[in-house]
């Protein structure tokens, strides 16, 4: 799968080589508005940080209320990207493993009249 930024780097070359920015756009399979559209750095840096604080701070917390948390903070909007972050700094909650019951075994009496059990 090639990526939107990929693309763009592939229009950027063919129009260096003198092929206009119509034919290259056609050729690459990348729209002629996207190449226009400016890009925007996005610095996840704050939000990063930010959530990695919240995490240590609330360990039992999923990302669902830790994004809610940043929600009311108007720290993010994006539910997705709130996720995409919790996923590379691996900030999974750990679950408990369920304690099993132990009881010793006996065996079963065997009844020796009716309605005994």
């Amino acid at each position: 799968m090639v990526t939107a930024t990929q693309r763009r780097g592939a229009v950027d070359h063919l129009k260096s080589l003198r092929v206009s920015e119509r034919r290259a756009c056609r050729l690459v399979g990348f729209s002629r508005s996207a190449a226009w559209y400016p890009l925007k750095s996005r610095s996840d840096g704050a939000l990063r940080s930010r959530l990695k604080a919240l995490a240590e701070w609330y360990p039992k917390y999923g990302y669902p209320t830790l994004h809610d948390m940043l929600v009311i903070e108007v720290q993010v909007v994006n539910r997705k990207r709130t996720y995409r972050i919790y996923q590379e700094e691996g900030l999974q909650v750990r679950t408990k493993k369920r304690k099993k019951l132990l009881r010793p075994r006996a065996p079963m009496l065997v009844p020796e009249a009716i309605n005994e059990r």
